[in-house]
C-alpha cells in the first residue's frame, strides 16, 4: 500500500515558557526556565513545592468567561493551542467539516477537578452539574469540535506521557486510512493538585530541589534527582499533502514517521536496557524510509530521572551507534508537560528544521559517565538539519517516536 504524504500546516502552543508558538520557541532558544515555587495551592506541607506553572494566565483572555468556567485547566490549554493551530492554518472548516478530524492526548485528564471537587464535597459542599464533563478526557476534544464545527472522527488517547505523540500517530493513521483529509492532533495537561504531587513524591519520581527550583530539572546531568511537573497544551494540524496543496496552505514540515511500542517491563520504571524505546525509534525510521544518519536532531523524552535518562541514552546509542545526532531535553525549561509534551516537543523539532537552531538542555553541568551523548548543554546551537525526531516515553512502558522532515514538494 502506497503511503500518503502527510504535512503539518498549523501549530499551537501553551507552555510555561511562552504562550503561542513564537513565544514558546523564543523561550526555548533563549534558555528561559519556567520552573518556580507552586502558587496554585498551598504546597508548604508537601515534600515537593515546585512546578512549571502557567503564570499570569487568565483563560478568559482567550475564550468567553462562561466557557472557561466549564473547563478543567487541561481543557483550557488544549482549547487555546487548538485555536492557534486552526487560525494559523487558514483552513476553511465549514465547507468540509465532515472531513476534518480531531485526536486528543492527555495522561490524567481532569484530575485537578476531581481532587478539588472531592475536597469541597468532604467539606460539605454540593457537587455541581459540570463536574463530570470537566473531569473526563474526551470533553476537551468535544469543546474544540463544538467551537470550530468539526464533524469528522474524534478520538481521545490516554497513553500516559506518550499521549501527545500517540495523538499524532493516531491522526496519521486516520489520514492514511482515508477517514479524513485533515486532523487536528491536540494535547493538554494540568495535574497540579496536592494528591497527585504527593503520590508522585512518594513514588520518588520528582525532584526535591525546593530551595533551587530553577535548577531542579537537570536531564542527563549526574546530579539529577527526578522530574518537575509542568502544564500546558499543544496542537498540530496535519493534512494530506494533496489536500494542503489544493488549498494553497503554508506547509511547515512533513510528518514523515511515527511509531508506538511497549516495554512490557514495569508499570512505572523503563526497561533499563532501552530496548523498547530503541525498537520504537527504528520503526519510526522505517516508516519514514530514512537511515539513522538522516536525523539531525533528537528532542529527547529526557525527564531528569536517574533511570529514565540512562535508558533513553542506551536506546539512542542502540539505534544511532557512535554517530548519534545532537539530542536535547526541552523539559529542562518547561518541566514535564506529560500529555501535552509530545505535541509541544514536536513543535520544537519543526521549529529547529525551519530556523536552523537546536534548543539546549539547561543545567547540564556535571557529566554523567552513563549519559555521554551530545545533549546541546546550556546554550542553543545553530545547525542546518533536514530531519528531526521526538521521543515520548510514558508509565506503563509506553514509547512514542515521531519524525518530521523538511517538506520536499
Amino acid at each position: 500500500m502506497t503511503q500518503i504524504k502527510l504535512v503539518i500546516t498549523g501549530m499551537g502552543a501553551v507552555t510555561p515558557v511562552g504562550l503561542g508558538v513564537d513565544a514558546y520557541w523564543s523561550g526555548l532558544t533563549h534558555g528561559v526556565c519556567g520552573i518556580g515555587p507552586i502558587t496554585r495551592f498551598d504546597a508548604s506541607s508537601l515534600p515537593i513545592q515546585i512546578a512549571a506553572e502557567l503564570r499570569d494566565f487568565h483563560a478568559e483572555n482567550y475564550m468567553p468567561r462562561q466557557l472557561a468556567r466549564t473547563m478543567d485547566p487541561f481543557m483550557q490549554y488544549a482549547f487555546i493551542a487548538a485555536d492557534e493551530a486552526l487560525r494559523g492554518s487558514a483552513l476553511s472548516i465549514e465547507r468540509e467539516a465532515d472531513r476534518i478530524g480531531l485526536v486528543m492526548g492527555t495522561a490524567m485528564a481532569g484530575v485537578t477537578t476531581v481532587a478539588c471537587t472531592q475536597a469541597a464535597f468532604d467539606a460539605g459542599k454540593r457537587v455541581g452539574p459540570r463536574f463530570v464533563p470537566m473531569a473526563i478526557g474526551n470533553i476537551a476534544a468535544a469543546q474544540i469540535a463544538i467551537a470550530h464545527g468539526l464533524h469528522g472522527p474524534s478520538l481521545t488517547v490516554g497513553t500516559a506521557c506518550s499521549a501527545g505523540g500517540d495523538a499524532i500517530l493516531t491522526a496519521a493513521l486516520l489520514l492514511q486510512a482515508g477517514e479524513a483529509d485533515a486532523v487536528l492532533a491536540v494535547g493538554g495537561e494540568s495535574i497540579l493538585c496536592p494528591v497527585v504531587v504527593s503520590g508522585l513524591a512518594q513514588a520518588g519520581a520528582l525532584s526535591r530541589r525546593n530551595d533551587d527550583p530553577e535548577h531542579a530539572c537537570r536531564p542527563f546531568d549526574a546530579m539529577r534527582d527526578g522530574f518537575v511537573i509542568g502544564e500546558g497544551g499543544g496542537a498540530l494540524l496535519i493534512e494530506t499533502l494533496e489536500h494542503a496543496q489544493a488549498r494553497g496552505a503554508q506547509i511547515y514540515a512533513e510528518l514523515a514517521g511515527w511509531a508506538n511500542t511497549n516495554d512490557a517491563h514495569h508499570v512505572t520504571a523503563p526497561d533499563p536496557t532501552g530496548a523498547g524505546a530503541a525498537a520504537c525509534m527504528r520503526r519510526a525510521l522505517e516508516r519514514a524510509a530514512l537511515p539513522p544518519s538522516a536525523i539531525g536532531y533528537i528532542n529527547a523524552h529526557g525527564t531528569s530521572t536517574p533511570l529514565g535518562d540512562r535508558a533513553e541514552t542506551l536506546a539512542v546509542k542502540a539505534v544511532f551507534g557512535d554517530d548519534a545526532p545532537p539530542i536535547s531535553s526541552t523539559k529542562s525549561m518547561t518541566g514535564h508537560l506529560m500529555g501535552a509534551g509530545g505535541l509541544t516537543e514536536v513543535i520544537a523539532c519543526v521549529q529547529a528544521l525551519r530556523e536552523g537552531i537546536l534548543p539546549p538542555t539547561l543545567h547540564l553541568d556535571t557529566p554523567d559517565p552513563a549519559c555521554d551523548l551530545d545533549y546541546v548543554p546550556n546554550t542553543a546551537r545553530k545547525a542546518d538539519i533536514a530531519a528531526a525526531m521526538s521521543n515520548s516515553l510514558g508509565f506503563g512502558g509506553q514509547n512514542s517516536s515521531i519524525i518530521v522532515t523538511r517538506c520536499e514538494k
